[in-house]
């Protein structure tokens, strides 16, 4: 039940999101577009997709079998000549590269690569961790965390999880995970219009893109 739920709240955010970056960023079919850390899924929600090529880590081979392009690759090292693409695309990547350094690298791949970009993440500062679908534990020491996250996150069940992908998903949040607040995520991407997605009042997400037509 909380599963079915949780995928329908997430599904209308998603759903929402891409009509707004589509009309934002004028995407048409002939639009270029690099999706890092993406997969198909998202794209199906747009009526005239654009020419997407995804970017993602080996371990995601499977996600990505109904893909016309992708490739392997760090978003951190995009393997890109300087503005190969119309638009840089990136939904809740940037707060898993790693600590401060890695963010900043890739949020200047991001800029390089791209003629424009659009760049989500989910905000530091809404109450319930969107990771692990925990309250207020995102604000907790990361020790603590290590000690609650495994034992209290229903994660596994709303995403459905096998026992090695939840260990491997709750290990990854507790050691990889850094999320932004507005002030972190600006200064990434200097200049960039921020948009704030709200959920019950309260920012849920944020967004940051540059070059809109």
């Amino acid at each position: 039940m909380m599963g079915a739920w949780l995928a329908a709240v997430s599904a209308h955010f998603r759903r929402r999101r891409m009509m707004r970056f589509a009309r934002t960023m004028g995407i048409a079919p002939e639009t270029r577009v690099l999706d890092v850390g993406g997969t198909p899924d998202a794209w199906r929600l747009l009526p005239a997709p654009p020419r997407v090529t995804l970017l993602n880590t080996p371990r995601a081979r499977e996600a990505l079998g109904s893909a016309s392009s992708w490739v392997a690759g760090d978003g951190r090292a995009l393997p890109f000549r300087d503005g190969a693409f119309d638009v840089v695309f990136s939904n809740s990547v940037i707060e898993h590269v790693g600590d401060a350094e890695s963010q900043a690298r890739f949020a200047r791949e991001t800029m390089r690569v791209g003629r424009r970009f659009w760049v989500q993440t989910p905000n530091r500062w809404f109450p319930l961790e969107q990771h692990v679908l925990l309250p207020l534990v995102h604000w907790l020491p990361r020790s603590w965390q290590r000690v609650l996250v495994p034992r209290l996150s229903p994660a596994h069940i709303a995403l459905r999880l096998s026992p090695d992908r939840r260990e491997y998903y709750l290990r990854h949040y507790v050691e990889d995970v850094h999320l932004l607040d507005a002030a972190g995520l600006c200064a990434l991407f200097p200049g960039a219009r921020l948009v704030r997605e709200r959920f019950c009042g309260c920012t849920k997400s944020l967004i940051v893109h540059a070059g809109e037509e």
